[in-house]
């Protein structure tokens, strides 16, 4: 017998259908004896559109009303799912985040979860209850209902798993696990049995979108063993843990892209200490996330440029906060891309094996891509392209590094 979380995500739910095949899932765990809290997203694209509809209403829709709105989408599904468990003879019983509660911080739609009270489940579980929990959502100290931000139901279950003491976390998904490239856009896309932690955090950080890196970043901390599977097929997914567990047979585990990137450069900067630490810092007290910086070397030793990334949401704000700040800055001129995207190749193997960053930029070289900005770590290797080229790069990567 073990305690453990299942979470359902959006697609696995969407239909009246799909909900019982789901809560079939959850009845076959349960006659193994197991404890088991059931995490829930709301019906795909619900929460979509349910922003929609509050744009409809007002272009100045309070972000304390959306979370109240947004809420909704998981309640409904968490519901259906205890009347499908109900109908297969299973006691079963919805908790809302404010009835548990799930203790929030944080602003509005981007809430971190700080606590969740635990005895009222652990008692209803251990005797053979099936407790449901909506994701994405939870209450603050005021009282005031709070959601987790996009994806957060992935944080949701994994931080429940944390605070139950789970054996470990099953994420249901529309996908039979994780793959090496997505799978939809690249079909020579293989799925990975095994991956660690580290490798994960990379991987979906980076453009994959099977798992929220917040979640997997908790998972990591706390070692709670996930895995990733589809609710529709009942192959075996993909198992994420400790690296110590895991038998490295390929140099590089996966090829990921992302499509959300955009590329600032400032001509004509002052070369002298203390010209970047003004470019960032009203971008850092903004919440705007700097990537990839590239400053190039000042011939005279008195002017250079700098080139860095940024996500492309967030383009306009920072192109209006250096223009605000252009007399502290003194750049000459700037020059903006959003047609970019990012490249990352993953593998914890590349620590040990020398010439992967040659590998993989000759690659690139010899389908006519041009890298116009670089990362590294100690696992990971991004660099920024030109969107169009994204498809070619991706493949023939995929190619080199034997994920095929």
């Amino acid at each position: 017998m073990a305690k453990i979380v299942i979470k359902f995500g959006g697609t696995s739910v969407g239909s009246i259908e799909k909900i019982v095949a789901a809560s079939k899932i959850v009845q076959k765990e349960h006659l193994k004896g197991n404890e088991i809290i059931v995490v829930i997203s709301a019906m795909g694209g619900k929460t979509n559109e349910l922003i929609e509809d509050s744009k409809k209403i007002s272009k100045k829709f309070e972000s304390r009303e959306l979370d109240v709105l947004l809420a909704t989408g998981e309640q409904v599904t968490a519901a259906l799912m205890a009347g499908a468990l109900r109908e297969l003879n299973i006691n079963s019983k919805t908790w809302l985040g404010w009835q548990i509660p799930i203790l929030t911080e944080g602003s509005n739609t981007n809430a971190r979860i700080i606590n969740i009270s635990t005895e009222k489940i652990n008692k209803f579980i251990s005797q053979k209850g099936i407790a449901i929990i909506p994701g994405f959502q939870g209450v603050s100290k005021d009282g005031e209902i709070t959601t987790i931000g996009r994806g957060g139901s992935d944080a949701s279950a994994v931080a429940i798993a944390k605070i139950f003491q789970t054996d470990y976390c099953e994420i249901y998904t529309d996908v039979d696990g994780v793959y090496s490239t997505d799978p939809k856009n690249f079909p020579v896309a293989k799925k990975i049995d095994k991956i660690s932690y580290e490798e994960m955090l990379e991987m979906s950080s980076l453009g994959a979108k099977v798992m929220q890196a917040t979640a997997v970043q908790t998972a990591m901390l706390y070692d709670i063993p996930l895995h990733v599977r589809s609710t529709f097929t009942g192959n075996k997914g993909t198992k994420i843990f400790n690296s110590r567990n895991i038998d490295y047979s390929k140099t590089i585990t996966g090829v990921t892209y992302s499509k959300d990137d955009a590329k600032i450069t400032l001509l004509g900067v002052e070369d002298k200490p203390g010209v970047a630490a003004d470019i960032f810092e009203p971008l850092s007290k903004n919440g705007i996330n700097v990537d990839m910086v590239i400053q190039n070397i000042s011939p005279d030793g008195k002017k250079t440029d700098l080139t860095f990334t940024i996500k492309r949401v967030d383009l306009d704000s920072t192109l209006k906060l250096l223009d605000s700040n252009r007399k502290k800055i003194k750049f000459n001129s700037l020059s903006k891309d959003d047609k970019v995207a990012k490249i990352s190749t993953i593998g914890a193997g590349m620590i040990t094996t020398p010439g992967i960053t040659y590998k993989m930029f000759r690659s690139l070289a010899d389908e006519g891509v041009n890298i116009l900005a670089i990362s590294t770590s100690e696992i990971k290797i991004s660099v920024i392209i030109n969107e169009n080229e994204t498809k070619k790069a991706i493949k023939k990567l995929h190619t080199v590094f034997n994920l095929d």
